[in-house]
């Protein structure tokens, strides 16, 4: 069986998935849509694949699938026509702006009956899904905390999506989210969360620190920043040991190590980056899943909501958003 796939803008970052659904087998890529349709075409062009706007990408009965990558305002409203219009979505990450937002489209999915995934691929890639079986079996001991870091060094300017509150820029929801649905298969939902960092004059975080809490001693700490890079290491501890992943936990990681009982050993698992997360896609949609078991809708609204108390620490609030209590 061949799936069909769409894409929902075509900015920057949209070839790379598009060409993660070109390198899969049994995957095409049939349709692009774009506010500009030249834009589209660029990138439809080099897969052989048709353009158009938002509306022919919905409309398409070859698309089984639509993928969206638009900016994050976008994610809900995108969101919701593709379900009407009964197609399998992906949403970029982070699924939504606000957890209100992301349980409308999981709500709205299992109504329609339709699957719904946000695209948080580091949680697909083999050795994330190794040391988090790793971690499940004992072998460290129960978990104790979780850290992460994802930091890159990017020019400040405010036009830009990263940084425009407009279109839900900041280092939390564009690099904090990763470090956060990486802690949250070993920790899940903290009772406290803790947050300091810097702002940009415009009131977005180029830098966020979150500490999370729970009752029982456990805690994460994990920063994101868009003012040095990082060492992108992810720290597994336990009672009896720990796992760390290093390089990049979010950029294709290959090795991990595990300490335990005195002794280190290594595990190693290729990536495929973006293809590991079409492929889940597949198989879900072949076996008549609703959602991802790696990447569970109620995950992903946790994040979000984890990441919106972040925010209240911080006094980051986006366009029509209320005012924190």
């Amino acid at each position: 069986m061949s799936i069909g796939w769409g894409f929902i803008g075509a900015g920057r970052f949209t070839p790379k998935v598009v060409g993660a659904v070109a390198e899969a087998d049994g995957h095409d890529v049939v349709r692009i849509g774009a506010r500009d349709v030249d834009r589209a075409r660029a990138i439809a062009d080099d897969v052989g694949a048709a353009a158009g706007t938002y509306e022919d990408v919905w409309s398409d009965d070859r698309v089984d699938v639509v993928h969206i990558t638009t900016t994050h305002p976008f994610h809900e409203e995108q969101a919701l026509a593709t379900i009407a219009a009964g197609k399998a979505v992906v949403v970029e990450k982070p699924l939504a702006l606000h957890p209100a937002s992301a349980e409308r489209i999981a709500d709205a999915a299992r109504d329609a009956g339709v699957f719904a995934m946000e695209a948080m691929w580091l949680r697909h890639q083999p050795l994330i899904r190794e040391v988090m079986d790793l971690a499940r079996s004992g072998e460290i001991g129960e978990v104790v905390s979780v850290q992460a870091d994802f930091g890159v060094s990017t020019s400040y300017d405010p036009n830009d999506r990263l940084f425009d509150l407009d279109n839900g820029g900041g280092a939390l929801m564009d690099l904090g989210v990763y470090a956060a649905a990486f802690a949250w298969p070993f920790l899940g939902a903290p009772d406290v969360v803790q947050a300091t960092g810097r702002l940009t004059p415009e009131g977005s975080d180029l830098t966020a620190a979150m500490q999370w809490g729970y009752a029982d001693g456990r805690f994460a700490q994990l920063t994101s920043t868009f003012t040095s890079p990082s060492p992108g290491r992810a720290l597994v501890t336990g009672t009896r040991g720990w796992i760390d992943v290093d390089p990049h936990f979010a950029k294709g990681p290959t090795l991990a190590r595990v300490h335990s009982g005195g002794t280190t050993r290594e595990l190693r698992a290729p990536s495929r980056r973006y293809v590991d997360q079409v492929e889940e896609v597949g198989r879900c949609l072949e076996a008549g899943l609703l959602e991802s078991p790696h990447v569970p809708l109620a995950d992903s609204i946790g994040v979000i909501d984890v990441l919106a108390r972040a925010r209240a620490e911080l006094g980051v609030r986006y366009p029509g958003e209320p005012a924190f209590t």
